[in-house]
């Protein structure tokens, strides 16, 4: 049974749509974090306990930190009591005793509405996943696939804003954070393997040539920004410590030391791979759109390479750190996407549709 044409382009410009939405999220909330902006509003999903926060500290009580405080602590506490279940007491100690956790910033409108901005966006691009999951249901019997993982996305994004009402609620607690940020690439992935399964874009017989190689060099790619992810996610969280701590910015990447050394000198070991990834493509066959995508890609991780250096080169400016942070985004959507188009076994049958 055939899908009409005509809902398969629709269901395809939206999840597109969304795919892009959920990068600009990425952006803001980078921006959020670069601009120290996370606790603008105490509480979630309102803010301040307006669905329109306030403008200025008069609109508050006076006691307005001690309310908010209060109100995290107690819902932390309901928290430790699944984090010690899963044997994460550590966490749940600091949670129940560290005094950092309870402290509340001075209001700050410009934080509040940066904040606010990004919560705004975030209900935005759920609405647009919810869109896409029940255009989907049209597709559960001739396609589920697309179904289930546009099911999963929607599950995904309730998580994440569940996740997000806990990263307030915890102070913006390091780990948190990075989880955080790790679903929204989740939620990239389930997204670019949803569009794809839908009208995968493969052209004339490129998936025949060397296929086998070309999956592998993307493998050593991924594994290679799944280390430099890791190793990233582990100096940003230095960095915001040495900010807190009150350390000036210029002195931060030298007090985290070894690891911001490691990650700089390990992004070149991330350029050559894809810069081979690329040089294979090109001199393999006539792999048109797959050479350009891959040119586009290694463009993308020299950009973020730039960023990087740009950051350490000027102490950590803080308009580059979300610039930073979405490139390396980009360079993951656009592995999966291109290793998808080289795992897809039964491409020589499908018409190109692009």
């Amino acid at each position: 049974m055939q899908e009409n044409p005509k809902s398969l382009r629709r269901y395809k410009q939206l999840t597109i749509s969304t795919i892009i939405a959920v990068y600009l999220l990425i952006l803001v909330g980078g921006i959020v974090r670069s601009s120290g902006s996370g606790m603008g509003c105490p509480d979630w999903p309102k803010c301040f306990g307006n669905w329109v926060p306030p403008t200025s500290v008069e609109q508050l009580p006076a006691n307005y930190k001690e309310v908010y405080s209060e109100k995290r602590h107690q819902k932390n506490i309901r928290l430790t009591g699944y984090l010690e279940k899963l044997g994460f007491s550590d966490t749940a100690n600091k949670l129940k005793h560290d005094p950092s956790v309870r402290e509340e910033a001075d209001f700050n409108p410009l934080r509040t509405w940066i904040e606010y901005v990004n919560r705004l966006v975030g209900v935005v691009i759920g609405m647009l996943i919810f869109a896409t999951f029940v255009y989907s249901i049209r597709f559960r019997k001739t396609q589920p696939k697309v179904f289930v993982f546009s099911l999963l996305a929607f599950v995904g994004v309730v998580f994440q804003g569940w996740v997000g009402s806990i990263v307030v609620s915890t102070n913006l607690l390091p780990g948190m954070i990075s989880f955080h940020m790790l679903l929204a690439l989740l939620i990239v992935m389930l997204l670019i393997y949803t569009y794809f399964t839908v009208d995968p874009p493969v052209a004339d017989k490129e998936t025949d040539v060397g296929s086998k190689n070309v999956k592998w060099l993307l493998l050593g790619c991924a594994a290679l920004f799944i280390v430099q992810l890791i190793v990233g996610i582990n100096v940003r969280e230095g960095v915001d410590s040495g900010l807190s701590a009150g350390m000036e910015r210029s002195a931060v990447l030298d007090w985290i030391g070894f690891r911001f050394y490691f990650h700089r000198s390990f992004s070149w070991a991330l350029l050559v791979g894809h810069v081979l990834l690329t040089y294979f493509l090109w001199t393999s066959s006539s792999l048109s759109f797959s050479v350009k995508f891959s040119a586009v890609l290694t463009l993308v991780v020299f950009l973020e390479i730039v960023s990087g250096a740009a950051m350490g080169y000027f102490s950590i400016p803080a308009f580059i750190q979300p610039i930073h942070l979405l490139l390396a985004s980009v360079v993951f959507g656009f592995q999966v996407y291109l290793f998808l188009r080289f795992n897809r076994k039964d491409a020589l049958n499908i018409k190109h549709s692009i």
